[in-house]
C-alpha cells in the first residue's frame, strides 16, 4: 500500500445556474482522473431509496450538532433552522490516505474554509457565467423557478461572485464544452504536480 500517492483535494464552487455539476459529472462520467465525491453529512431524514453512507451520512439535529462541536467537519452550512450539510474530515481523509483524489462540489463560503484548511493540497475552483444578464436568461430558460425565485438566485450569485478572487482558478462558462475541456487541463495539471 505504500506505492498509493495521497490523494488531492479538488474544491469546485459556483452560483446557481454556471454548470458546476454539468461539468463534474461529464469529467466523472469520462473517469480520466481518478476523482471520488465525498459523501455529505445531513441532518435531513432519508428519502425513499436514499441508503446511508453512499447518498449521505444521515444524522439527527443533535448528532450533528455534537459533531460540530467535535471539528468533525471541513465544512457546513445550516441551510434552514434545524437543517444542516457538510463535509466530515474522516470522509476526505479516508478516500485521500487510499490514493484517491476528491472532489467537493461546495457553496462559495465552505469552498474558502477548505482550501485554507487544506492549503497547497486543495485546488479552489469557481465557476463563473459569462455574465450576470447571461445566468438570469439561462435560469429564466429552465422554467423551474417564478420571477421571483430568479431574482433571489441571481441577486445572490451577484454576492458568491465576490468570492472569485478567492479560489485559485477561475473558469468562466460561456461554452459548456470548452469549460469542461479548461476544467479537465486544470484539475490533470493540479494533480501531476
Amino acid at each position: 500500500m505504500s506505492d498509493i500517492s495521497p490523494g488531492k483535494i479538488i474544491i469546485v464552487s459556483a452560483p446557481s445556474g454556471c454548470g458546476k455539476s454539468t461539468i463534474i459529472n461529464e469529467l466523472l462520467r469520462r473517469g480520466e482522473i481518478d476523482m471520488e465525491f465525498s459523501v455529505s453529512a445531513t441532518s435531513r431524514p432519508p428519502r425513499e431509496g436514499e441508503v446511508h453512507g453512499k447518498h449521505y451520512f444521515f444524522m439527527t439535529e443533535q448528532q450533528f450538532r455534537d459533531a460540530i462541536a467535535a471539528d468533525a467537519f471541513v465544512e457546513y452550512e445550516e441551510v434552514y433552522p434545524g437543517r444542516f450539510y457538510g463535509t466530515l474530515k474522516s470522509e476526505v481523509e479516508r478516500r485521500c490516505a487510499e490514493g484517491h483524489n476528491v472532489i467537493l462540489d461546495i457553496d462559495v463560503k465552505g469552498g474558502v474554509r477548505v482550501k485554507k484548511m487544506f492549503g497547497d493540497k486543495a485546488l479552489s475552483l469557481f465557476i463563473m457565467p459569462p455574465s450576470v444578464d447571461e445566468l438570469r436568461r439561462r435560469l429564466e430558460s429552465r422554467a423551474t423557478d417564478t420571477p421571483e425565485a430568479i431574482a433571489q438566485r441571481v441577486g445572490k450569485a451577484e454576492y458568491e461572485l465576490t468570492f472569485a478572487k478567492d479560489y485559485d482558478k477561475c473558469v468562466v462558462n460561456d461554452i459548456l464544452d470548452e469549460a469542461i475541456a479548461q476544467t479537465d487541463t486544470i484539475i490533470k495539471q493540479f494533480i501531476s504536480k
